[in-house]
């Protein structure tokens, strides 16, 4: 088994504490299934979000699926003009038989064009 770091990102419409829940619950769980990871898998995450999004912490909505012995931190992306708004990211580090290349990164709707090259 070895630890890996899994990546995504999701865009909010609004900034809403119940869409920011809805919306990072939905990254969460894509990224859990997609690797077929359960909540004993997961070592941390850390999250971001754009200096527009203050209704909550993207953490809560990890909290609200019953991740609640694991390590999160949330934290504010850096304020670059031209950047996409409302966007949550996430880097997860998890313990998975998975090789590098066989993690899937999940990039939700519009934010699959911050990262081409891995977002699948």
């Amino acid at each position: 088994m070895a630890v890996r770091a899994v990546r995504g990102a999701v865009q909010l419409e609004r900034d809403e504490a119940g869409h920011m829940d809805e919306r990072v619950g939905e990254l969460l769980t894509a990224v859990l299934e997609r690797n077929e990871l359960v909540p004993d898998d997961l070592i941390s995450i850390w999250f971001t979000a754009t200096p527009d999004l203050h209704s909550d912490f993207p953490a809560a909505a990890a909290r609200g699926l019953g991740i609640v012995d694991v390590p999160l931190i949330c934290a504010q992306e850096l304020d670059i003009e031209g950047a996409m708004p409302r966007v949550v990211r996430l880097l997860a580090h998890v313990e998975t038989y998975l090789s590098r290349a066989e993690i899937s990164h999940v990039y939700l709707g519009a934010t699959a064009a911050l990262r081409k090259d891995i977002a699948q």
